[in-house]
């Protein structure tokens, strides 16, 4: 770029004179704050020099004042004066004469460019940043939450054993509590209540066993009825099948059996295992179910000590919710399987189908997995029914099941379990799925549950936090208050009472 003008030459000039003005009233404004750091200095006039008076009395200043002045606490450095030269750069020309360095990028061993952002991070745009932070925490408490459930599915006897228990305790403890107000010992009330329901468990179990055992017979030879005539209907029917074909798939099926002892005796050694897991499980709930009713309390507090200090109070108030969200969960629950089955097993009884009772046994115990459990269960109804009198009766045993499950979903749940599940039904749909993908049939019928307990303890501490930050809001508001009444308060004692003036000096 040229460089030999006389109108750049006049810029330049210019602009070096107001550069080494600027300079000179920050070193007089830095030597006023070292010598009162509460309170800027004006610049010392000259000797002999009276000061101008303005409205109100006050000095007027010989220049103007330099920038506001920067705390003590991080001062900005000074821009040091430009050198009086014949020629700048025509950048420098175009810049402003002082430029304030931001704290942000004191102290980074750079030249500040105001388009220059102190740190890369804030070069990258806010909803990115947003983004990034967002995606990490969701993978560390993804991550968190596969560890969680690693641990539950290598723990999964006691793990269930101890929901179970707490399931169970849900149910017996209020009769617990009843007893108490009336005067029973702990102990007692404790073991009686266990007892009762260890003894209803084992003669529901033995009502299933004998109703099943005492119509096997029947129903045996009902099924080979039904066997026989789907093979005529399989025949004479729109398929057109012949009886060769069916011999032949009937010898496949057998052959596919012998071929296969090995995995069927391996299957059957599972079962076995299964099944000493099953009795393990059983024998561990019921141990905790007698504890949880006989020291739940102190259980309670015990794993209230455990957590920090600061979460202590929260966690308090947030577990009797928990429980009471808990147990009316249970019992709205029993009391709905119990209609399903109830009116399931009448319908059932009366197309005729054998073993009603046993199915409506079934079909309650299935009713613990809400909206889901007693549809499945019902399906044991719809083919026994199949096999034993046809499809039509079938068909009419499969209407009754929809018709009870609608009444569940549109009546019973929003009525017994509306208040106390609070959940919406998509997402109890999504919970018993993804509880029955982790944890199979126990842990379709823990999801839901388990859902309700953490809605109520998140609304809990939602609303906790809500309420210590409105006594904060309104306790500030009070300090201001009186601050500002105090403040008033001074003024008008000082208006009213003003102080003495000093007497004028003598000689």
């Amino acid at each position: 770029m040229a460089r030999g003008g006389k109108a750049f030459k006049a810029v330049a000039k210019g602009m070096a004179v107001v550069a080494s003005a600027a300079a000179v009233i920050e070193r007089r404004r830095r030597a006023a704050m070292a010598a009162d750091p509460d309170e800027p200095a004006l610049p010392a006039p000259a000797a002999g020099h009276v000061p101008a008076l303005v409205d109100g009395g006050v000095p007027a200043l010989d220049e103007a004042p330099g920038p506001v002045p920067v705390p003590r606490a991080d001062p900005a450095p000074a821009v040091p004066a430009a050198p009086a030269v014949d020629a700048v750069p025509p950048s420098a020309a175009a810049a402003p004469a002082t430029q304030a360095v931001p704290v942000a990028h004191t102290g980074l061993g750079r030249e500040y460019h105001p388009g220059r952002p102190a740190t890369p991070a804030e070069a990258v745009p806010w909803g990115l940043r947003v983004a990034a932070e967002s995606t990490w925490r969701l993978l560390l408490l993804g991550a968190a939450l596969y560890v969680v459930f690693y641990v539950v599915d290598m723990l999964r006897l006691v793990a269930f054993s101890v929901l179970a228990s707490l399931l169970i305790t849900a149910l017996l403890e209020p009769s617990v509590s009843w007893l108490r107000r009336r005067g029973v010992p702990h102990s007692l009330a404790a073991g009686g209540v266990f007892l009762s329901g260890l003894a209803g468990i084992g003669l529901v179990g033995w009502f299933v066993v004998w109703q099943v055992t005492t119509n096997l017979s029947d129903v045996t030879t009902q099924v080979k009825t039904g066997v026989n005539q789907l093979r005529d209907w399989l025949v004479t029917g729109p398929l057109h099948l012949t009886q060769q074909q069916i011999t032949d798939f009937a010898n496949q099926i057998t052959k596919a059996i012998t071929t296969n002892t090995d995995q069927l005796t391996s299957a059957s050694i599972t079962g076995a295992q299964i099944a000493v897991e099953v009795l393990t499980a059983l024998l561990m709930t019921f141990f905790t179910t007698f504890f949880f009713l006989y020291d739940g309390a102190k259980i309670w507090n015990w794993a209230l000590r455990g957590l920090p200090r600061h979460s202590r109070f929260a966690m308090a108030g947030a577990g009797p919710k928990a429980w009471a969200t808990l147990t009316a969960y249970v019992r709205g629950t029993v009391c709905v399987a119990f209609i399903d089955a109830l009116c399931i097993g009448i319908g059932v009884d009366l197309l005729g189908v054998p073993l009603a009772l046993p199915l409506a046994v079934i079909i309650f115990l299935g009713a613990f997995v809400p909206l889901v459990g007693a549809l499945v269960t019902g399906t044991v109804a719809v083919l026994i029914a199949l096999v034993t009198q046809g499809p039509w009766t079938a068909l009419m045993v499969l209407v009754v099941l929809v018709v009870v499950m609608q009444v569940e979903s549109h009546i019973l749940q929003p009525l017994i379990l509306g208040r106390a599940v609070r959940v919406h039904p998509l997402g109890v749909v999504l919970g018993v799925a993804a509880g029955g993908i982790i944890g199979g049939i126990g842990g379709a019928v823990v999801a839901v549950p388990l859902i309700a307990v953490t809605n109520t303890v998140v609304t809990h501490l939602r609303r906790r936090n809500e309420a210590g930050q409105a006594v904060f809001t309104a306790l500030e508001a009070a300090r201001e208050a009186a601050e500002r009444t105090a403040g008033r308060t001074a003024e008008r004692a000082a208006a009213t009472h003003p102080a003495p003036s000093a007497a004028p000096a003598t000689d």
